[in-house]
């Protein structure tokens, strides 16, 4: 069966989990090379390097961001374009993402190299971090290319029915990375800067195996010379669905500046490289979560484009009860083994026992944040944008923020940490309102 085909024919149980598992095997080794990565950094070259790396870390979210408002875009429509049978516009949806993503990748990269140190001044840089931060980011900008090439155009990948490939790409750049990431540290002796070089050799390759895959006989949809020149209404379609996670994104890095300047003030250095270890163990626990909302999305938008809202409708009761789950393990094991799992970064008593208490009350509500993310991802996938770009700022910008400004004055270090938590339970309940209205309407087409 032709794999874009079986999007619409295939039953929803075992299609879900064959486009969910390879997504969640690329994600959980994505995030666990990062997680390898800030362990190699935190023991080779010490706190001031977790410091530093997290002080880039809304730098490099912004590079996401871009990459996402054209990768997330592109993808939705492609799978909405399938399911209608235009095989035609999909590839020059293909096309049209391939340009744009150069393109950005120029812009990024000189506009981020020009201004590289007042930015990380800005973002909180003191001067005993400035240098290693300015080394990690200056690399990591240098090759951005490679990383707008190789996430953007893996979502079509998994988006035109290959979710196995798409895992590949993921298991090849990560497995690349956590090998050349102690040579480059400890054997090479570049610390800092061996953790950047490794990461940006790692996505090249990536990249270079994403191309190769489009201009060979094994793709369903082909990267053609015609379909390279950007049509103004490809674009603005790209744009407009891309935009949710990209001001997801865009607001993940403004959130960190946030939290960063709110953990100097009230817990200085020790609390932000607390931060960066928090947050990579909760991106580590939720992949399994983003990989169901990716298997999951291709198989929703190719039925809602093919009008077929039943399996629209099962597909997002099976992923929301699969995340949910998932969800609720996570929890029970972080509130087991945290200051186990803080001590893995570095042997610092103070570190380990700041990032513990952090992460124990930040992911206290993890359980809901499955049906969440699945909920609002639903949105994204059949092209709404609007609504998911609600629900994505809700929690980033109208809730999170505010509580990251106020809780402090009150509870210190701890109001910080319960930030998170009241974020999650409010947009849950937004998310679920907006997911309520939508289903009655499923339901009656």
């Amino acid at each position: 069966m032709d794999p874009s085909t079986a999007l619409g024919e295939e039953p929803i149980g075992k299609l879900l989990w064959r486009f969910s598992i390879p997504a969640i095997i690329g994600m959980m080794v994505n995030a666990l090379y990062n997680v390898v990565d800030s362990i190699f950094v935190g023991n080779g070259v010490g706190e001031i390097g977790l410091t530093a790396v997290t002080i880039a870390f809304p730098i490099m979210l912004v590079m996401m961001a871009f990459g996402m408002l054209i990768g997330v875009g592109a993808s939705t429509l492609v799978s909405i374009r399938l399911g209608e049978n235009n095989r035609a516009e999909a590839e020059q949806i293909l096309g049209n993402a391939l340009t744009l993503i150069i393109i950005l990748a120029f812009v990024m990269s000189v506009a981020g190299l020009l201004f590289l140190e007042p930015m990380l001044q800005a973002l909180g840089a003191e001067p005993k971090v400035l240098p290693s931060a300015k080394i990690f980011t200056q690399i990591i900008i240098s090759g951005s290319v490679f990383m707008y090439i190789g996430f953007g155009l893996n979502n079509i990948i998994r988006a035109e029915g290959n979710p196995r490939l798409a895992m590949l790409t993921m298991l090849i750049s990560a497995g690349i990375n956590i090998l050349l990431n102690p040579l480059f540290i400890f054997g090479m002796k570049l610390g800092i800067g061996g953790s950047a070089l490794a990461t940006v050799i790692s996505q090249a390759v990536s990249a270079l195996w994403v191309l190769g895959y489009f201009f060979s006989s094994k793709s369903t949809l082909k990267i053609r010379l015609r379909y390279l020149r950007p049509k103004a209404a490809i674009v603005q379609a790209i744009a407009t669905i891309g935009m949710s996670p990209f001001f997801m994104q865009l607001a993940a890095s403004i959130v960190t500046v946030i939290y960063n300047f709110a953990l100097i003030r009230y817990g200085g250095d020790l609390a932000v490289a607390a931060m960066g270890i928090v947050n990579r163990v909760a991106m580590l626990l939720l992949m399994p979560v983003m990989g169901i909302s990716q298997g999951a999305q291709p198989i929703i938008g190719y039925n809602y484009g093919a009008q077929q809202y039943y399996r629209v409708f099962q597909t997002l009761k099976k992923a929301v009860l699969a995340a949910s789950g998932i969800s609720l393990i996570g929890f029970i094991f972080i509130q087991i083994f945290d200051y186990y799992i803080i001590g893995l970064f570095n042997s610092n008593p103070e570190l380990i026992a700041m990032g513990g208490k952090g992460l124990r009350i930040m992911l206290s509500l993890l359980p809901i944040i499955g049906f969440q993310v699945i909920a609002a991802q639903y949105f994204q996938a059949v092209g709404k944008a609007k609504h998911a770009l609600l629900l994505t700022m809700s929690r980033q910008v109208l809730i999170l923020i505010p509580m990251i400004m106020l809780l402090p004055n009150f509870f210190g270090l701890t109001g910080i940490w319960l930030a998170g938590p009241i974020a999650d339970l409010a947009s849950a309940v937004l998310t679920g309102y907006f997911l309520y209205r939508e289903l009655r309407a499923l339901k009656v087409m």
